[in-house]
């Protein structure tokens, strides 16, 4: 009987604290599609409890867009732009460039 690689995945998922399983599980069944670019998506902005708490000023749950412009909002931290840079380089596949972000 040959593996179920994506359930096999799907069962390693490592959470940094049971508020991360939690965003996880629910944010995944408001984004559009549950396919490895949502779940990536959610899996990193779930990370941080500063991208959990403003999830909707960084993706439009509606659209499936990202919302680049939060990376110049108040709110953000060191950690946090790192966290939504990965996040988006994931779910984007790299476009928009985090580098368009970056001061010149």
């Amino acid at each position: 009987m040959k593996n179920n690689t994506a359930l096999s995945a799907e069962k390693a998922i490592t959470f940094i604290s049971d508020a991360h399983e939690k965003f996880y599980y629910e944010k995944l069944k408001e984004v559009r599609y549950q396919d490895v670019y949502h779940k990536a998506l959610v899996y990193c902005l779930g990370i941080s409890d500063d991208t959990r708490r403003n999830i909707y000023s960084i993706y439009d749950f509606k659209t499936g867009c990202v919302k680049t412009e939060c990376l110049h909002e108040g709110w953000q931290t060191s950690g946090s732009l790192k966290v939504v840079r990965m996040a988006f380089n994931l779910y984007c596949n790299g476009t928009p460039s985090v580098l368009d972000y970056d001061d010149v």
